[in-house]
């Protein structure tokens, strides 16, 4: 077999365990013109996938999205088995099984006795190490992760982990498969959590942190994360979408791979949610209320101030370009300052910078500005539509409305949160990157593959690390000193890749 060239159709693909996520993966396989067959050990389990897959096509044809005789040809490919015997022309397995390290051992196991000596074995498993499976093997290089997210037929990334004896061409023919299967794959070693499971983890927690001092309520946080970040769902809704059950496992299972490191620590709130059946969605509460009648809490904003009298802009950055803008575009007149203390503008009496990490009391005290006012990074300042903001302990009560009438006159719904270090989309950036750099840096994957993975398997409007690129790698450095500093903890450590780019002047891109 070729290493760069993908599995042949029409090939047969056997896809064991037909939940959502098998059976996902089997429509793919299906639509790409492989013969597939379905087991289950629950009764009818397969059959019933069957017909749903075959529900699915024909409503792709339906809607245009699908030819008739295409429906039909992937649905005719489709085939319920009961045996494991039924296999033996397999040129590919996938489980898609209990996450059970024993289950998914003897599953392979037994079929190593089964399936011819090229068969390639592919575990969709999402947490368990790729190299704990395979050892249990007679031939473990013919095992790799083949790590679909659901909906497999809509998600585009596939992670393809490479176990401590995965052949390398095995890594790649699967690759270049789910490649022809119209996936963006990516290459992982098997770490805990891969590259996505791994990543997101900040994503969570730093809400979650913010959340537990009282930065603010989680519907002003996740109004913040889409308004300002740019990203599709806020940390709050997308835990409890997607379980507490499943989203706090998940976080423990790394916490523990990776000995107890701080930087996932999992929360005592999330806990406490799990240990109430209050799962979330599926159970009808999680940070939300989804009973009926139950009223959905909004997001806090500002209550509307007047234009202060003055408005003085400094710099060239791009939150300075973006409010100069804005302020243009609604006629509300402004000057340009000279200051050379990074300033982002005055208004009135209150002095406006973006966060560096530090909290505005802190950075009041440092410059001797007792009017400090912080505001939040965001995705694109010149399309957002929220911004968060936080005021030093001395600044006063005017020069706090002067700031947010400024904001307010630019076109932002101000959201005002706690005097909390990094705010909310700077500080969730921030360790976004330091995650994905350090995955780099240990050899999980490359810069690119990160980025890929957290735009298509978690839909993050922009790569984590092209994000730091853009934002300055020295500011996240700094934003992450600066929490490291507030806390005492170990969890805001600087990757050495960012340190290391830092030092030369280079982006995490320029590697």
């Amino acid at each position: 077999m070729s290493v760069s060239q993908p599995l042949i159709t029409p090939s047969v693909v056997a896809v064991v365990g037909t939940g959502a996520m098998g059976a996902g993966i089997a429509q793919v396989a299906a639509a790409a013109g492989h013969v597939v067959k379905l087991m289950d050990n629950r009764p009818e389990a397969a059959a019933k996938a069957v017909a749903g897959i075959q529900a699915q096509f024909g409503k792709l044809a339906d809607k245009g999205k699908l030819s008739p005789d295409a429906a039909h040809a992937a649905s005719a490919r489709l085939i319920a088995v009961e045996n494991l015997a039924d296999l033996a022309d397999a040129a590919l397995v996938v489980e898609a099984i209990v996450e059970s390290l024993e289950a998914k051992q003897k599953l392979y196991r037994d079929l190593e006795d089964i399936v011819g000596a090229d068969c390639i074995f592919g575990t969709n498993t999402s947490s368990i190490s790729v190299t704990a499976i395979g050892s249990a093997l007679k031939r473990p290089e013919r095992l790799a992760g083949l790590h679909f997210f659901n909906p497999a037929p809509l998600m585009a990334l596939v992670e393809i982990v490479s176990g401590l004896a995965t052949d390398k061409a095995v890594a790649d023919t699967l690759f270049a498969t789910a490649a022809a299967w119209g996936k963006t794959p990516v290459h992982a070693r098997s770490t805990p959590g891969f590259i996505v499971n791994r990543v997101a983890r900040p994503y969570y927690a730093e809400a979650l942190r913010i959340l537990n001092e009282g930065g603010a309520d989680c519907a002003t946080l996740d109004a913040i994360m889409r308004e300002a970040g740019g990203f599709r769902m806020g940390p709050f809704e997308l835990m409890d979408m997607i379980g507490h059950d499943v989203n706090f496992a998940v976080t423990r299972s790394v916490w523990n791979a990776f000995y107890n490191d701080q930087r996932f620590l999992p929360s005592l709130i999330q806990q406490e949610l799990v240990d109430a059946g209050f799962l979330g969605r599926k159970s009808g509460r999680g940070f939300y209320d989804y009973r009926e009648g139950a009223e959905r809490p909004q997001a806090k904003s500002a209550v509307a101030q007047g234009v202060p009298d003055s408005i003085v802009l400094h710099g060239d950055s791009a939150a300075a370009r973006a409010l100069a803008d804005r302020l243009h575009e609604r006629g509300v007149a402004y000057t340009w300052g000279e200051a050379q203390d990074g300033r982002l503008a005055e208004a009135g009496d209150a002095v406006i910078f973006v966060t560096d990490g530090r909290t505005a009391t802190r950075r009041a005290s440092d410059t001797g500005i007792a009017n400090t006012v912080l505001i939040d990074l965001a995705l694109d300042y010149t399309s957002a539509t929220r911004i968060a903001v936080s005021t030093a302990q001395s600044c006063w009560a005017p020069a706090v409305g002067s700031a947010i009438g400024l904001l307010q006159a630019a076109g932002f719904a101000v959201s005002r949160l706690g005097d909390v270090p990094g705010l909310a989309v700077m500080r969730t950036v921030a360790m976004l990157a330091n995650e994905a750099a350090d995955a780099v840096n240990q050899g999980v994957c490359d810069a690119a593959g990160a980025d890929a993975a957290m735009r298509l398997g978690v839909n993050y409007p922009r790569g984590p690390l092209a994000w730091a690129d853009a934002a300055g790698l020295p500011v996240i450095c700094t934003v992450l000193t600066h929490l490291g500093q507030f806390y005492g903890e170990d969890r805001y450590r600087i990757s050495p890749l960012i340190q290391q780019q830092v030092s030369a002047g280079k982006k995490i891109h320029d590697r």
